[in-house]
């Protein structure tokens, strides 16, 4: 008896990994994915000051070439944000219908107007607002901050 429940619970451990698998993005999906949380996710914290975007900006590898102007950072665990991919599609920036929109707390960095590189600098903006993402894949998954 213990036996055969030891292996219907193997059995069905198998097939969820199996399962998790099969619904994973595909690769160029998966590049563009983590390269959204590289560049906008960070749910640990809550920004809010000139030095968070600063150093954010720099963590990121947003300021590598040059000073990336504008980036917003979402303050959500990633489950609420991929949450906004199943919401109503509505046209992105692009004219392209695969974007999606959900209320967030943000912190954006705008880069100020002495800034040079290497010597970024930027002041920080927190809210929470309206923000529209891109998704793609099956699931789908967050691949880019539109607006």
């Amino acid at each position: 008896m213990a036996l055969h429940r030891t292996q219907c619970l193997l059995l069905l451990l198998v097939l969820t990994l199996l399962g998790l698998g099969l619904v994973q993005p595909s690769y160029g999906q998966n590049q563009m994915y983590q390269r959204f949380l590289r560049q906008h996710v960070d749910p640990q914290d809550t920004g809010g000051n000139d030095n968070y975007c600063n150093l954010m900006m720099q963590r990121r590898k947003m300021t590598s070439r040059q000073c990336k102007h504008f980036n917003t950072f979402i303050h959500e665990d990633i489950w609420n944000i991929r949450g906004i991919c199943s919401t109503t599609n509505i046209q992105c920036k692009n004219g392209r219908m695969n974007c999606h929109e959900g209320v967030v707390k943000v912190t954006d960095c705008r880069e100020t107007g002495g800034s040079r590189f290497p010597n970024c600098r930027y002041r920080a903006s927190t809210s929470t607002r309206r923000v529209v993402i891109a998704c793609e894949g099956n699931p789908e998954v967050p691949v880019h901050f539109d607006r």
